[in-house]
């Protein structure tokens, strides 16, 4: 057990969670966003990510675990190819639909996660241009930090059990959310499990990484317009029953 190992993981599951929940209170607490706020927001995720990503893999390269063992290779095109098509599919269908149920239920939209949503996610094209971005590092660092790194040290440490570094590595994963509450901790430690699998199944984090960039993505675009409207439903709905009364 290398003790450089062990700090990364200790910082990725002790602070990594905590500043992430600090952050989203701040943002919480603010009765709006501005543009700036968001595009903030954006780069120091971006320059977290890049650097946190970038010591990960400098301590894996040191301790002679190579980029195939961190999942930085493709041994089986074609069936990495499928399930990532396949996965991809099914995650974009699984936002579309939860997009959908919320609209359909606006007392759900005053929820943590929906206005967080409407304070995070971009609303111009010059926000949409930096959260692409956003969701590109976000994609390749988080999947090369908890499924490369951290699930391949995991597996290790274990004496080479496989469940174990997916079943750990999710863990980890569900916890840097835990800004999300009970709810998306949970959701985010399922989700973990099944990419940490696929990263396992196919020795690669291409469908992984290409089903976490669709999700993130997808809520992104497609997020801010349907709670808007889901917002204005409710409004009209309030006003109808005021005026009723």
């Amino acid at each position: 057990m290398h003790w450089d190992f062990a700090l990364i993981l200790i910082f990725l599951g002790g602070a990594v969670p905590l500043l992430g929940r600090r952050r989203i209170r701040q943002l919480m607490a603010m009765p709006e966003t501005t543009k700036r706020d968001r595009l903030s927001l954006y780069a120091s995720t971006i320059a977290f990510q890049w650097l946190a990503s970038a010591v990960a893999l400098w301590r894996a390269t040191a301790h002679g675990i190579s980029a195939a063992q961190l999942g930085l290779a493709v041994p089986n095109l074609a069936l990495t190819l499928v399930i990532a098509s396949v996965l991809g599919a099914f995650v974009f269908a699984n936002q579309v639909f939860s997009l959908r149920r919320l609209a359909l239920r606006p007392e759900e939209i005053k929820g943590t996660l929906p206005q967080l949503a409407l304070k995070i996610f971009p609303q111009d094209n010059v926000e949409r241009l930096v959260f692409f971005a956003l969701v590109v590092t976000v994609a390749v660092c988080e999947e090369l930090i908890y499924r490369g790194f951290a699930q391949r040290v995991f597996e290790n440490w274990s004496g080479g059990y496989v469940v174990a570094g997916i079943a750990e590595s999710a863990a980890l994963f569900g916890l840097a959310h835990l800004y999300q509450g009970r709810r998306g901790l949970a959701a985010t430690f399922v989700v973990g499990l099944i990419f940490s699998g696929v990263r396992s199944w196919t020795g690669s984090l291409l469908a992984p990484l290409i089903a976490h960039f669709v999700t993130d993505m997808t809520a992104g675009l497609l997020a801010p317009p349907r709670l808007k409207q889901a917002l204005s439903r409710s409004a009209t709905k309030t006003s109808q029953s005021e005026s009723v009364a």
